[in-house]
């Protein structure tokens, strides 16, 4: 089969989509297929399999290249599509790359399958600039290249009860009415899309690591922080105000003695969290972006990740990186449960700094708690596998769909 692999998001820039992409495109060729990952590019490269798209020479969200404009991309796609005779487009995002695809594929009579990664609603209005301007005229451009029309977003669910939110939800839905098939990594995000009316035939399907991944991290073993020994906490995502960071660093003043945090990423919020550490005293060190590699090593030195969000991952790809190093997570958004296996995780029991604190300190106080947390992790690693026989299934649904 030749699949076309198509996001807005894509290596060397760091994120969970980007990671998500290259372990289903790895696993696909693995089985055999023929796979090619079109995205704009952060910088030049010359991996045949790797296609990229024109781009915005102002516009660039939270540091990322943006596919522009809309007939560039479309153009670029329909010929690279047909020239290379793709059978089925899966698209990874709900920006112009993807929607370039969306027309590019309907003209050559490609079936296209969504997967759903995250919550764009939050995403834009924490990270685009001007959100009370921009948002609208995002909006508008999406509903020129795929049709909002007919799509209807009810404000009763606390996710929708902002005129923004019912606009990027409406854009969501659209996308997710334009394609053949669409995948979710998560239960809870396939229930809120079938809540405000998704019709399109949708399949649950976890993320999952590439083979080179799990070879990376080894045979994990769990850490319990010996007696006089610091308890090592990492932190890894974009550094974000969706992602909450600036929460576990206002809980790191109140840790107990020998608590140790490192925090893995880039963004927005770096400047402020830099601040807010030195004037807080806190035990933080922020390491900025680094390679995949240099995380893995982390996770495996350390005792304990800890997720901040709250209302906005889908399925966290650290999370899964954690679990596969024997790494327990503590967490803040009860949703993020059905990732975590039975007892490799804690929630804390409020989702602000105190309630990180709180466990941090139980944690600290009880350690063993930790080994058996990172035993369960171990015990589950070969869930967080990227397995291609079940999206080959969905593409084969999207392709007898069409036919």
């Amino acid at each position: 089969m030749r699949i076309a692999l198509v996001t807005d998001y894509y290596l060397p820039t760091l994120g969970g989509v980007q990671t998500a992409v290259k372990a289903l495109g790895e696993s696909l060729r693995l089985t055999g297929h023929e796979v090619t990952v079109f995205c704009p590019l952060a910088e030049p490269g010359d991996d045949p399999g790797l296609v990229g798209l024109p781009v915005s020479a102002l516009f660039r969200p939270d540091g990322y290249p943006f596919a522009w404009s809309p007939r560039r991309v479309t153009a670029t796609l329909r010929r690279e599509f047909a020239g290379r005779r793709i059978d089925v487009v899966h698209t990874h995002s709900e920006m112009f790359a993807a929607l370039g695809t969306v027309r590019a594929a309907a003209e050559l009579d490609i079936p296209v399958v969504h997967t759903m990664h995250g919550r764009i609603d939050v995403y834009t209005a924490q990270v685009l600039p001007l959100p009370r301007l921009t948002v609208p005229v995002l909006a508008a451009l999406h509903g020129r290249q795929v049709s909002h029309r007919g799509v209807r977003v009810t404000g009763g669910a606390d996710y929708t009860r902002t005129r923004h939110a019912r606009r990027m939800w409406r854009l969501m839905l659209a996308q997710s009415r334009a394609s053949a098939h669409v995948i979710v990594p998560s239960a809870h995000f396939a229930r809120r899309l079938r809540d405000q009316g998704a019709t399109t035939p949708t399949t649950v399907l976890s993320n999952g690591l590439e083979p080179e991944v799990l070879r990376r991290v080894g045979t994990p073993t769990p850490r319990t922080p010996a007696k006089g020994e610091p308890l090592r906490i990492v932190w890894v995502g974009r550094l974000s105000p969706e992602k909450r960071p600036e929460v576990l660093v206002e809980a790191a003043r109140s840790f107990p003695p020998g608590v140790a945090v490192d925090v893995y990423g880039d963004g927005i919020s770096r400047r402020g969290l830099e601040r807010a550490a030195r004037r807080a005293g806190a035990p933080v060190t922020l390491h900025g972006a680094v390679p995949q590699h240099r995380v893995l090593d982390a996770m495996r030195d350390a005792h304990l990740l800890v997720s901040s969000s709250i209302g906005f991952d889908n399925q966290p790809m650290v999370i899964l990186e954690a679990i596969a190093s024997g790494l327990p997570v503590l967490h803040c958004d009860p949703d993020l449960a059905e990732t975590i296996p039975d007892g490799a995780g804690f929630l804390a029991r409020t989702p602000d700094a105190a309630g990180l604190a709180h466990e941090v300190g139980e944690l600290r106080r009880h350690p063993d708690r930790i080994g058996r947390a990172g035993l369960a992790a171990v015990a589950a690693r070969s869930r967080v596998a990227q397995s291609a026989e079940p999206v080959l299934r969905v593409y084969a649904d999207a392709i007898r769909r069409k036919r």
